[in-house]
């Protein structure tokens, strides 16, 4: 048992630092091909102005250093301004200058040749390195290098890598303690017991024990019993989740594949459909770092609900300032957005995150009502709560996807809502950020004549 939980940890702290890593080197990559290409020409042309206006952008965008260095490996451009006019000797710009490779990526300690300096000057971590051939009308005039400080994505690991490392390591300890506890001291049942933790150690989590005798043991065994249901309806939903991420992350990159490969080895394709692919393919990055950044949210509401805010925050005023917002975007499709709010109502909470409950359900009702819709959003207090209610004249909720619209990547109709921009984690994202204030949130919908969403809070707000 010892060894199956040694190996399950170590392979997964693997299979993180391993997915973290490839994310890494595949965003540098795309980042840096993508401000070579647009430096590029600007360079061949030796227009100065242009080539800094460039590279300071992208440095802003990309949130490190960019260094441009002609073929001779002389830096002729750095947003650091520290290293022009230098040579640089390292190993991922000498083969893309060589030609051996059109990009190169490296990850380099403190303290090896050159990286102390390349970090700037107050910072030592761990840096990488991404390099990317620039062509100019009569072949190659340089590269172009993004230094980022990944010393954060380190640490982060190391964390990860721990905590999973610790919590296998209390299971094993936990599970070992009670079954030698359980074998020395019980009979038959214990055994059954014993027997099916060994089970359940080694990945089944299906296995339960009969539910015989009475008092302690029976209890022991209703408990076990409701233990591994709940522990493989986690494993299930854990499972589930992962592929839906995998899937909604694979898709958009399938689809810019596609297209890209299709720009790529059809050199005579015509300007206009070329143009539309280059549109097709950013929505597509659009939508992928919609899902990314939604996940985000996720994960960080999930670490730092012992870290949200406990202040008064004006829940009438707040109701104004989003129907205020979103008025232009419901103007834009004639849509009605009105509002009846009540004055003078608050509660305890996170005003960022209430705000984001509010915005996350009147944009989707702007979203999913027809043109010329008509859209209404109410605060007020329904005896001792503050609801808030959003309602539209959408296309409606069908009755048996309602009890799902609240779980991670759910959609009711997939196509509608990839047109929309819908990322299926909306609604999950709201419904965790309203249990975090103590709040409820309830969906009252027939298709074809619109939905309402309710979501109500205790009159104090949040516990602390």
């Amino acid at each position: 048992m010892g060894l199956s939980f040694g190996v399950a940890a170590t392979n997964l702290t693997g299979l993180v630092r391993n997915y973290l890593f490839e994310q890494k080197t595949r965003e540098d990559s795309l980042l840096t091909e993508k401000a070579a290409a647009a430096a590029a020409p600007y360079f061949a042309a030796a227009s100065a102005e242009d080539v800094n206006q460039v590279l300071e952008e992208n440095a802003q965008a990309m949130d490190g250093r960019l260094m441009l260095i002609d073929q001779d490996g002389k830096v002729q451009y750095d947003t650091m301004r520290l290293m022009s006019g230098h040579r640089l000797q390292l190993d991922e710009v000498l083969r893309v200058l060589n030609g051996s490779a059109e990009q190169a990526y490296g990850m380099h300690d403190p303290g090896e040749a050159g990286a102390d300096k390349m970090g700037g000057n107050d910072y030592s971590g761990q840096l990488a390195y991404s390099v990317h051939a620039m062509d100019g009308p009569d072949g190659p005039v340089g590269a172009l290098l993004f230094v980022s400080r990944i010393q954060s994505l380190m640490d982060s690991l190391s964390t990860v890598q721990w905590k999973l490392i610790s919590v296998f390591a209390v299971i094993m300890i936990a599970a070992l303690v009670l079954a030698l506890f359980l074998s020395q001291i019980l009979t038959k049942p214990i055994t059954n017991l014993s027997r099916s933790m060994r089970k359940m150690g080694k990945g089944d989590l299906s296995v339960r024990v009969p539910e015989k005798g009475s008092g302690e043991l029976r209890e022991l065994a209703e408990n076990y019993n409701i233990m591994a249901a709940q522990l493989e309806r986690l494993d299930k939903t854990r499972n589930q989740f992962v592929s839906n991420a995998s899937h909604e992350l694979k898709t958009p990159l399938a689809t810019m594949k596609i297209m890209l490969e299709s720009v790529m080895y059809q050199p005579d394709m015509p300007e206009e459909l070329r143009r539309e692919f280059m549109q097709d393919m950013n929505h597509e990055i659009d939508r992928l770092t919609g899902i990314v950044t939604d996940l985000l949210t996720l994960t960080r509401t999930d670490s730092e609900k012992g870290e949200m805010k406990h202040e008064p925050v004006d829940m009438s005023a707040l109701t104004v300032e989003v129907v205020h917002m979103l008025t232009p975007v419901a103007e834009k499709r004639g849509q009605r957005l009105e509002s009846s709010i009540e004055q003078g109502l608050q509660i305890l909470g996170d005003k960022a995150r209430l705000n984001q409950i509010l915005y996350n359900l009147t944009d989707n009702a702007i979203k999913y009502s027809p043109d010329g819709g008509r859209i209404f959003v109410s605060l007020a207090k329904e005896g001792d709560r503050l609801a808030w209610r959003v309602r539209d004249n959408g296309v409606g909720i069908p009755k048996e996807d309602q009890e799902h619209i609240f779980e991670r990547f759910y959609r009711v109709d997939k196509a509608r809502s990839r047109e929309t921009g819908g990322t299926g984690l909306g609604l999950s994202i709201v419904k965790q950020m309203v249990s975090m204030h103590g709040g409820e949130i309830s969906v009252r919908s027939e298709p074809g004549h619109g939905s309402e969403f309710r979501v109500s809070f205790p009159e104090g707000g949040a516990g602390k």
